[in-house]
């Protein structure tokens, strides 16, 4: 496991959040045009924030964003309620149960079955009515001052993608299939711009379960 400095995960996450932020909020009065091609490329953007911000969380789960509790699980509440009105709490200890019954029945990651059954319930077990009632209110709420399709295009369905970004990198790819080591897990080809870009670092995924202490962004260092 490699020792961060102090405060340095406090302050990735903190630069994580503020882009995601920063980006928001620019692009919640953003003019849209579809001829534009800027608009694809902001959509990609936004998803790739929006799974800065679950991985800012994952590392909070893991305690490995501060030394100091408060602010850890400060930081991971934000970025959970950001990314799509999360309940911490229930995330954590839902993630922790992956790390510990890793693809088996009781692994709450994990499904015997295709790849769309698989997100399904992958997004079944984490989703709760709770949540999309909250959703739906903020964003209620939101459009009275703010562009519909803004909040659609850069709000609603870069978090959508960022699921699927999120379980194909993180989930699907690095559990499916027989394994034979004690993470039954994968990882990706060493590349560190492509697992950056692909999930910030999350495809090394082996490398994540035999180091769970290890930041996101020192994960590659253990590939």
């Amino acid at each position: 496991m490699h020792k961060p400095a102090p405060y340095t995960g406090t302050l990735i996450s903190l630069v994580v959040l503020g882009s995601w932020l920063t980006a928001i909020i620019f692009l919640m009065r953003w003019q849209v045009n579809w001829a534009n091609p800027l608009l694809y490329l902001f959509v990609l953007v936004q998803m790739h924030l929006y799974t800065g911000l679950f991985i800012t969380a994952h590392d909070a789960m893991h305690g490995t964003i501060s030394s100091n509790k408060t602010i850890n699980n400060a930081l991971g509440y934000t970025a959970t309620f950001f990314y799509a009105a999360f309940w911490y709490p229930q995330l954590y200890t839902k993630h922790h149960r992956h790390h510990s019954h890793v693809h088996t029945d009781e692994d709450p990651d994990y499904h015997l079955g295709s790849f769309l059954a698989w997100y399904y319930t992958f997004i079944r077990n984490y989703l709760s009515i709770w949540q999309i009632v909250v959703m739906a209110l903020v964003f209620n709420v939101l459009k009275i001052w703010i562009p519909q399709v803004n909040l659609l295009l850069f709000w609603v369905l870069p978090s959508l993608l960022s699921t699927l970004q999120l379980f194909y990198f993180g989930t699907y790819l690095p559990h499916k299939g027989e394994h034979d080591n004690k993470h039954q897990s994968r990882s990706l080809a060493k590349n560190h711009f492509l697992a950056f870009i692909s999930c910030y670092f999350f495809g090394y995924h082996y490398e994540h379960h035999n180091s769970p202490g290890t930041p996101w962004w020192l994960l590659w260092k253990m590939k």
